[in-house]
């Protein structure tokens, strides 16, 4: 049996405060925000926009926040979809701490998909100089003591070494015909960061399985396409989606949290708010385990680069 495999690696990152950090209660967008504006600052030759610069299939920045679609990739409908998902998603601390006194610490995780994992080293220049300029009110200082390969615990920068030891990738593995051995007929999902998923070109606050599915789809055929094989995977997505829209939601106790986030590029406000809490859904689920568990680690829904999206499976059974 065939199989698409997502080739991945998630990092630990471990900050100290130099001087007084003052963030908002969701880290996300303001970790991601500055870390975009760095990695531009740095590796960007001719400073200028990216749609019109000729060096753009080569530059680090463009392939990790404008990647293209080219004209030619006729693939779920592409055309109508102004980006592809990034190769990258940072999950920022869960606390809803805001204010970081000098010598105090704090964490982030990065997760790096497909082709983004050899850009590891850029990833963490960037946010050596972010903490270096600063970030959030007041522009905080801070240092990296540590960054850590998830998949095994092993340390790969500290900053008494400087220096970055190679990473292990680990590969998410989803059968062109995903089944598994065990009957499956109940599984619960704990949302922990906002879900913003839209069917219907509406936002979803009622969610039904197959809504979740369609997106999980959808992302993980554009992230293997535009960032691991150029190969459309093999699954029967209508199918799975028929297949998906007989699962029924057994209990749901999500509620709608709301926040926004500051968009320099378009100088306002945007909401960015989203679903969390748990829900249980029932029904033939044995083909859908290998996906569900594949965004476990990859989100879903919109702003995955902001750390949105995050659910874990509590329960199967």
């Amino acid at each position: 049996m065939e199989k698409m495999n997502i080739k991945y690696a998630k990092l630990g990152f471990y900050i100290k405060a130099e001087t007084e950090l003052i963030l908002p209660q969701y880290k996300g967008s303001t970790l991601r925000g500055g870390f975009g504006q760095v990695l531009k600052d740095v590796v960007c030759a001719i400073k200028k926009d990216c749609s019109d610069c000729i060096l753009k299939s080569r530059c680090v920045y463009s392939y990790v926040f404008e990647t293209e679609p080219l004209g030619s990739a006729e693939i779920l409908n592409m055309s109508k979809y102004e980006r592809i998902p990034h190769p990258f998603i940072l999950e920022p601390p869960e606390e809803e701490r805001t204010v970081y006194p000098e010598g105090s610490n704090l964490s982030f995780n990065l997760i790096l998909i497909g082709n983004a994992v050899q850009y590891f080293p850029y990833f963490v220049f960037a946010f050596l100089e972010l903490g270096r300029r600063g970030i959030g009110r007041k522009k905080g200082k801070y240092s990296i003591f540590q960054i850590m390969d998830l998949k095994d615990s092993r340390v790969v920068f500290t900053d008494e070494r400087q220096t970055l030891s190679e990473i292990e990738p680990s590969v998410i593995e989803i059968p062109d015909i995903p089944i598994n051995d065990k009957e499956i007929r109940r599984v619960t999902l704990s949302l922990k960061t906002p879900l913003r998923l839209k069917f219907s070109r509406d936002l979803v606050v009622n969610l039904k399985f197959h809504m979740l599915l369609r997106n999980l789809l959808r992302r993980l055929t554009l992230i293997y396409y535009f960032h691991c094989e150029r190969q459309k995977p093999k699954w029967d997505t209508k199918a799975l989606i028929r297949k998906a829209e007989n699962v029924v939601t057994i209990t749901s106790d999500t509620s709608w949290f709301d926040w926004e986030r500051y968009s320099s590029r378009q100088s306002l406000k945007l909401k960015m708010g989203g679903l969390i809490g748990n829900i249980t859904f029932e029904g033939e689920l044995n083909s859908f385990l290998p996906i569900l568990k594949a965004g476990e680690i990859l989100h879903a829904g919109k702003g995955t680069s902001f750390g949105l999206g995050r659910y874990e499976i509590v329960e199967i059974s």
